[in-house]
């Protein structure tokens, strides 16, 4: 269990935020098969943004996924505090503010993990969102700017002055991106070096890498990120190992249930043209768990109607060898 402010989740995993990933129709997932706390996909601090059609997605929340977490990007205090203000009046019970995204687009705008390199205006920032709003704010970081400055350690005590009720650290550093092997040496330094929560997140895959990673960190739970894509049940799954209650992957029936209905949500919420184009990367995902499904894959991505899709899953489903694939 994590404590954030006033709110207690049901176990210590969270769902790492990631852009055009942990949409809504995906956090509904998650949090069914047990994710602790889902983050929403970050939205931009700009109020210029506010009313696209992206940023009007992202905002949407499912009153049932309590706590509602979203976060906000930016590097401008005054708006970063606006942005919290505006997200809380929409129905945010905690504010993220994201300082980890090493995405070339974000960066370029001194925003994300970019801002590691400037600690005051880390503190600025910080500073103004948690006095702007009532609710819990957390932070998601990096170890640091490059692996010649982690000062990861830095910004955690920075954040925890300022207020911020937990932290998540990716053990890369902002030049690693995703790339090479990840460190949470730094991690367990920062968890050493504050009071607050921390979650260890980078390359956690399974029950046995979670637990390692905490084993090692002392970290108060774990964030899940990449693993989870095609896999929505994972988080729960690691959440019920570390608590003692081992589980397996889902069948194969439950699998293409989850798939198929992960499809039509997606038609459903982005409309069939644009669902239909974001489910290739979802059902992608689900396929790339059975190696033996590439050439279906590929057959799958040419297909352009919402009917189709649905049809294809359904033919898929009834014609392969399930034993062969469940092997």
């Amino acid at each position: 269990m994590l404590t954030i402010g006033p709110h207690n989740t049901a176990n210590s995993v969270a769902l790492a935020p990631m852009a055009g990933v942990t949409d809504l129709p995906f956090r509904r997932l998650c949090a069914r098969f047990g994710a602790g706390l889902l983050v929403g996909e970050m939205v931009h601090s700009d109020p210029r943004l506010r009313e696209s059609r992206k940023s009007r997605q992202r905002r949407r929340h499912d009153l049932e996924i309590n706590p509602r977490s979203v976060q906000i990007v930016g590097n401008d205090p005054l708006l970063m505090a606006e942005a919290a203000r505006y997200n809380v009046a929409c129905g945010a019970q905690i504010i993220d503010i994201n300082m980890g995204c090493p995405a070339k687009k974000v960066c370029r705008k001194a925003a994300g993990s970019a801002l590691l390199a400037d600690e005051p205006l880390v503190a600025a920032i910080l500073g103004a969102v948690v006095s702007a709003v009532d609710v819990p704010v957390t932070l998601k970081i990096r170890t640091g700017a490059d692996p010649l400055h982690r000062n990861g350690t830095s910004i955690a005590r920075i954040a925890e002055d300022a207020g911020i009720a937990l932290l998540a650290v990716h053990g890369r550093t902002r030049a690693c991106a995703f790339k090479g092997e990840v460190e949470h040496d730094t991690t367990a330094r920062i968890v050493e070096s504050v009071d607050i929560p921390v979650l260890a997140n980078g390359d956690i895959a399974s029950a046995r890498d979670a637990q390692a990673v905490l084993n090692h960190t002392g970290a108060a739970g774990v964030m899940v990120g990449r693993a989870a894509q095609g896999a929505p049940w994972l988080p729960g799954m690691i959440a019920d190992a570390i608590e003692g209650r081992p589980s397996s992957s889902p069948d194969l029936a439950t699998q293409y249930a989850v798939m198929r209905e992960h499809l039509e949500e997606l038609h459903r919420f982005y409309g069939e043209f644009a669902g239909s184009r974001i489910a290739r990367k979802h059902i992608g995902w689900y396929l790339d768990g059975h190696p033996q499904l590439q050439a279906e894959k590929r057959a799958f991505n040419r297909l352009t109607e919402a009917t189709d899709q649905l049809s294809f899953l359904d033919t898929l489903f009834n014609q392969i060898d399930k034993q062969d694939l469940a092997a």
